[in-house]
């Protein structure tokens, strides 16, 4: 399955080149021309020409972690690449560079610790990624400062249409691009395969300003807050109620009138759908909608649980919803009186 082989790949923010490489793979025996900017941006058309052009993109980088030190026992100590909550690390495991070194994460067993340390969570500079080896000299071999360090994460169904996976965000919206690339739907598409977006948006900013798109779709995987003592409006999104359409977050506020008429469209063929009811964080929205004269855009997200760690999940059933909400709205586009 295409969303498996694309979650289990490394893709730490600023070192995409394995996803690119694949997407570039998979469109290019497709049939469709591909072409990368200088920030690393992969950027593809649909082969169609109309009098409506449309812009669809999703980020291609995860978060993970780089090596920064190495100690004298072999230990390597590292910093994170992007949002990572260090309470999540511990007991991890990881590959690190370009040989996919295996290595996992420690820290001081409870039973060292004092009374007073086992009331805190460990900060990064008490984590350390332990690869087997007994000095620095031997850690030296295989590692060096700079390297890039990813989870291993096996995409994996459970339970009821449930799928656990790393980089869920964004590999999810990396999906639809190419799944929507590759129909023969009737109007104009540039997809955008953007860089460096948990690093503030970095990609993007670069590849909104050599777009000219009269409506951008940015597709995410969103956080899913269902869970025991979030209050209801604090919950963000809900597995299994339908892909999530934004109002507005951190980086971007959405024209009504254009989440009024997805939203109709998802109403009119009875695809479940929910809002993302909170503003905190933001997606590349942020930088299209400032490209040019300014780009109008909308925010589609599959919720998953757990984001921004080794694992997350999402429902397959709002995957599905998203991708037939997405086609729909696109061929009604192209009959006008959308945009």
């Amino acid at each position: 399955m295409l969303l498996k082989d694309l979650c289990e790949l490394k893709g730490v923010a600023g070192n995409e080149k394995v996803v690119r490489d694949f997407i570039k793979k998979d469109l290019g025996n497709a049939g469709k021309n591909v072409t990368t900017d200088r920030m690393g941006n992969l950027i593809v058309s649909n082969g169609v020409k109309s009098d409506i052009h449309l812009g669809v993109t999703a980020h291609m980088d995860e978060v993970g972690l780089m090596v920064k030190g190495i100690d004298d026992s072999g230990l390597i100590r590292f910093t994170n690449v992007g949002g990572l909550d260090p309470r999540i690390l511990v007991s991890k495991v990881v590959e690190i560079g370009d040989e996919d070194i295996p290595g996992v994460i420690g820290a001081k067993p409870i039973h060292m610790q004092k009374a007073a340390e086992r009331k805190k969570a460990f900060t990064l500079d008490q984590l350390y990624i332990d690869i087997g080896t007994d000095s620095k000299i031997e850690t030296e071999k295989y590692v060096s400062l700079g390297d890039y360090v990813n989870f291993i994460s096996p995409y994996q169904p459970f339970g009821s249409h449930k799928v656990k996976a790393k980089a869920l965000d964004n590999r999810v919206g990396c999906f639809m691009v190419m799944e929507l690339i590759k129909m023969e739907l009737p109007i104009e598409i540039t997809g955008i395969f953007t860089v460096q977006e948990e690093l503030g948006l970095r990609g993007s900013q670069v590849a909104a300003n050599n777009l000219d798109a009269d409506l951008v779709l940015v597709l995410e995987g969103t956080t899913c807050g269902d869970l025991t003592e979030v209050e209801d409006h604090l919950q963000t999104t809900e597995l299994g109620k339908g892909p999530a359409i934004s109002l507005m977050d951190r980086t971007s506020i959405y024209q009504r009138k254009l989440v009024d008429k997805l939203t109709a469209v998802a109403d009119l063929h009875k695809i479940p759908w929910q809002y993302r009811r909170n503003s905190f964080g933001g997606n590349d929205a942020g930088r299209f909608q400032h490209s040019k004269g300014g780009t109008p855009c909308l925010s589609v997200a599959t919720p998953c649980r757990y984001i921004h760690s080794p694992v997350s999940v999402m429902d397959e059933r709002d995957f599905d919803g998203m991708k037939k909400l997405l086609t729909l709205f696109i061929e009604e586009i192209s009959k006008g009186g959308v945009l």
